[in-house]
């Protein structure tokens, strides 16, 4: 059976491939930073299970240490030359996404045979990771097209893969770390001290205003922690059940639903979502690395208004 574990092994080995080829890169002056940092996600991701979470927690504290302290910078690896992208293009066009293509359609496809055919019954896969698994598998499959069509250089998939990391950075590893502590703050009772705050200065039977303090806790918490699953669980258990759902009796799947949309708006306003308002601006070199929150604020606040408008009528109705 192929478990959830055989993709951060899989994951761990690439991390491990960029760690040793920035290590090697003699055109990189920060290349032991890069290795380091690569070569930590690689142990993270191949022995973490055997780390236990004092030394996890060290492991954290030493990326952190190499992307605060600026260790860690762009590189430049040889992957294809010039000459050989410009002639793809011209002979191929549009074709050339077509690999690109082969992961979701391996992940959608492969999902849904093997839930509503009789593969399923193999037990090939982890039981509900089969969609992760058929992600990886699929990664594997449009490497493999790759180098039968394309035929590139042995290294050039990792290489290009170790500039694109390089150029994303410390980000990178943001959505996980930022994830991890929205867990924290639930187990530290942060929502249950935001629960009794707002029953103390929300009058009893107000729906709207807990409403609206439960949507923009949602979008706060969100641009504080820069991902909307980290800010659920700490304003579900503040707000969205005690209050919304057990002592209003609202529809638990709109205010879940809808909560988190209004998490998103706040997605588009922050910079600690950087893998979605940080990297896109550093791929595409901007002169401004905020120029993609100030494009969508004028569409967070609209949308936010908005969600709060549909988790008091339709939850409520």
């Amino acid at each position: 059976m192929i478990t959830l574990q055989w993709l951060y092994i899989l994951a761990g080995l690439m991390f491990a491939a960029f760690a040793l080829l920035s290590a090697a890169d003699r055109t990189n002056a920060k290349r032991l930073g890069n290795a380091a940092f690569w070569g930590l996600m690689a142990l993270s991701l191949l022995a973490g299970d055997y780390l236990g979470g004092f030394g996890n927690g060290l492991l954290v504290l030493g990326l952190a240490g190499l992307a605060g302290f600026g260790l860690i910078g762009r590189s430049a690896p040889p992957t294809t030359t010039d000459a050989e992208r410009e002639s793809w293009a011209d002979r191929l066009g549009n074709r050339l996404f077509l690999p690109a293509l082969i992961i979701p359609a391996t992940a959608l496809f492969g999902t849904l045979a093997y839930n509503y055919t009789a593969l399923g019954t193999y037990g090939w896969f982890e039981d509900k990771r089969e969609t992760y698994v058929l992600l990886g598998v699929g990664v594997l499959l449009a490497i493999a097209a790759i180098f039968a069509w394309l035929k590139p250089s042995p290294l050039a998939p990792v290489q290009e893969g170790r500039r694109l990391i390089d150029a994303i950075g410390w980000a990178a590893v943001l959505p996980q770390m930022l994830a991890a502590l929205g867990v924290l703050f639930a187990a530290a009772g942060v929502g249950t001290i935001i629960g009794d705050l707002t029953a103390a200065v929300i009058p009893e039977g107000s729906i709207f205003l807990t409403v609206l303090v439960f949507a923009m806790g949602m979008a706060l918490f969100t641009m504080i922690m820069g991902n909307a699953f980290a800010a659920f669980p700490v304003m579900a258990a503040a707000v969205g059940i005690p209050l919304l759902v057990e002592d209003y009796g609202g529809n638990p799947a709109i205010v879940g639903a809808v909560g988190m949309l209004a998490g998103f708006c706040g997605t588009l306003m922050t910079p600690m979502a950087a893998n979605f308002n940080l990297v896109p601006a550093a791929l595409l070199e901007l002169k401004d690395q905020y120029g993609v929150i100030k494009a969508q604020i004028a569409t967070a606040l609209p949308l936010l208004v908005a969600n709060i408008l549909i988790i008091y009528f339709a939850a409520f109705g």
